[in-house]
């Protein structure tokens, strides 16, 4: 079974994205997030400052990732 990082690492090459990339797509859906924290969720699991990536972030890039490659949302008025 994949975990969050693992989902997080493929959708990062699939889409050829760099670290700021990933923080400003975050930042579509008002996420914020360090570059030091973002590292420790691409980390080696057996590494001492491995993080893992919870369903909140995973959910909130998937979401801007939308954002990121459709443009916003129309206005329904």
């Amino acid at each position: 079974m994949l975990s969050n990082n693992d989902i997080l690492k493929k959708l990062r090459v699939a889409h050829k994205l760099r670290d700021d990339d990933i923080i400003n797509i975050l930042k579509l859906v008002d996420f914020e997030i360090t570059k030091g924290a973002l590292g420790d969720m691409f980390r080696s699991e057996d590494h001492a400052n491995y993080q893992e990536a919870g369903d909140q972030i995973l959910r909130n890039f998937l979401n801007g990732l939308i954002i990121h490659l459709r443009g916003p949302r129309p206005d329904k008025r």
